[in-house]
């Protein structure tokens, strides 16, 4: 275990998602200590024991995305500010019922980026946590370009992607960096019962990888196939955007 970041905390907001539980593994592997931050409180403290991780190494807490007056209270109440602040926040609403739903979209809103915004300006404006060193957030490949399928998540995931790319130049100056991990389809209980590829499928174990060791690149895109794919789709003249599904 590396000691040199024994010292150091990683706050994962939507912490119960199937990728964020496997970077909570990897991030004590590394010898952080984590505050897992999610609604479902209950399936992460079962997460913890079936994994049988250290109860010392891990805080679990709750928190609620969509519920930004209670953002500002959430992060005063973090007994260490973190070093690195991973935004795992998810919903997914398919794209017809969303259409028809209004509630649908807007809770994809207020999850993806709504309050993402939310806690990740309280924590990008705190001066007084000279900790902090990295934002990680968890977009999607589906935020390339709209597509008559799933444009109105994939507008949330657009959203949030382009608000990280902005916050990652304003930290610039205090060194503090800033990622977006471009996924592709992942093996989750989000995913479950949807009719996708199985060839292009990733495991979250795999998509964690990237989170808890993003590098310097901004965006990261797992795996070789999802990485041919994100370039094409942003390349792809727009005649040839609206035949895809």
């Amino acid at each position: 275990m590396p000691s040199g970041n024994s010292d150091k905390t990683v706050l994962i907001l939507g912490a119960n998602s199937d990728v964020a539980k496997e970077a909570i593994v990897l991030y004590i592997e590394k010898g952080y200590r984590v505050i897992a931050a999610s609604r479902s409180t209950d399936q992460l403290h079962r997460f913890i024991q079936d994994r049988a991780i250290p109860q010392e190494k891990v805080e679990i807490c709750y928190f609620d995305a969509a519920a930004f007056e209670t953002h500002a209270a959430f992060y005063r109440g973090l007994a260490v500010k973190p070093h690195i602040v991973v935004y795992a926040a998810g919903f997914l609403k398919d794209n017809l019922q969303a259409l028809l739903d209004w509630e649908g979209s807007f809770q994809m809103m207020k999850v993806h980026y709504c309050g993402a915004v939310s806690i990740l300006n309280i924590i990008a404006t705190d001066a007084s946590n000279k900790n902090l060193e990295r934002i990680v957030g968890l977009s999607s490949l589906s935020g390339v370009r709209g597509r008559k399928s799933n444009f109105i998540y994939g507008s949330t995931k657009s959203a949030f992607t382009q608000y990280l790319a902005g916050l990652r130049q304003h930290l610039f100056g205090r060194g503090v960096a800033v990622n977006v991990i471009v996924a592709g389809y992942i093996r989750s209980k989000m995913t479950a019962g949807l009719n996708l590829p199985e060839s292009l499928m990733l495991e979250p174990a795999f998509i964690a990888k990237s989170v808890a060791d993003p590098g310097n690149s901004f965006t990261i895109v797992p795996g070789f196939k999802w990485k041919i794919i994100y370039h094409i789709l942003r390349l792809l003249p727009e005649q040839l955007v609206a035949k895809l599904p």
